[in-house]
């Protein structure tokens, strides 16, 4: 034994005592590298001088451990919501405080759907989000349990998810008319700052529905392109309710772009490690969500 009670090995061959050291707290640095910088297991072997077996034993052993993250965010009133594939079908749909652009919570092979979406707005109520204003891509069945769940709260459409949309249903050089002028319209979205600039793109468009609004309604035409006038069309009415909250209150972000940002950034740390096993994806995007919450 030594001095302060730590047990002492003896060696047969070398005749000598030594005693056994686990060092960084069993190695959470290399295996928050790993996670956050996407170091690869070779790359940890070398800067760690341990084998990689005894590596991917250090990556496995904090993978299956639970990390434990604050879960109460009463003080948060504007959130952005967003989701994006990882593979295939299988995505991440994660929430983030608009003021701040820090992670909230993330979960991994949740669908914008049905249950997925209701369980994921049952956890952020029962740790105490009570958001004011949440800023969405326009996706209806999320518009829908969100209301359910909050129902006072203020719905932003994401202004770039609109004109995005919006211009790609236009086509870049449309040939009809009243494409051309809704293509415009897209154009503008972006544009507006103020509540006047606010009334003076809703003003544009009702003047675009006078004009051509009656043409598109009685027309028999049944082609590709027509159809995606009348989607583009149809979003932007839907939209208008919803887009121009960020103008009477600054604290609203317009657009979900912050959270793109970091779902394009993690996306990137999550290539280097292609041969991720299947089980371990789920624990591998909770310790991002902890370890990277800008």
């Amino acid at each position: 034994m030594t001095r302060d009670g730590r047990q002492r090995w003896y060696c047969l061959d070398c005749h000598r005592t030594y005693s056994w050291r686990l060092r960084s707290h069993h190695r959470f640095h290399w295996f928050r590298l790993w996670i956050v910088e996407g170091y690869s297991v070779r790359q940890l072997s070398r800067l760690s001088r341990v084998s990689t077996v005894t590596m991917r034993r250090t990556l496995t052993y904090w993978l299956h451990q639970e990390p434990h993250g604050e879960a109460s965010w009463s003080r948060i009133k504007n959130i952005i919501l967003d989701g994006t594939f990882i593979h295939r079908s299988q995505g991440i749909y994660a929430a983030m405080d608009a003021h701040t652009n820090r992670l909230i919570a993330g979960g991994y092979n949740i669908k914008e759907r049905g249950r997925d979406l209701v369980r994921f707005y049952e956890h952020l109520a029962s740790c105490g989000l009570r958001p004011e204003s949440a800023t969405v891509d326009g996706n209806t069945q999320q518009i829908t349990y969100l209301r359910a769940q909050w129902p006072c709260l203020i719905l932003q459409r994401c202004i770039v998810h609109v004109q995005r949309q919006g211009l790609s249903w236009c086509r870049r050089k449309p040939k009809r008319t009243d494409a051309k002028h809704l293509r415009e319209l897209f154009l503008l979205l972006t544009d507006v700052h103020t509540q006047t600039d606010a009334r003076e793109f809703i003003k544009r468009f009702e003047a675009w529905e006078q004009r051509f609004g009656f043409a598109l309604d009685s027309s028999t035409n049944r082609g590709w392109v027509y159809s995606d006038l009348l989607r583009a069309r149809s979003m932007l009415q839907k939209a208008i309710p919803d887009i121009f909250h960020y103008v009477q209150s600054k604290s609203i972000p317009r657009s979900t772009n912050a959270l793109e940002g970091y779902f394009s950034r993690l996306k990137e740390h999550y290539r280097r490690h292609r041969g991720l096993a299947f089980s371990n994806r789920d624990a591998y995007f909770k310790w991002y969500f902890y370890l990277v919450p800008l």
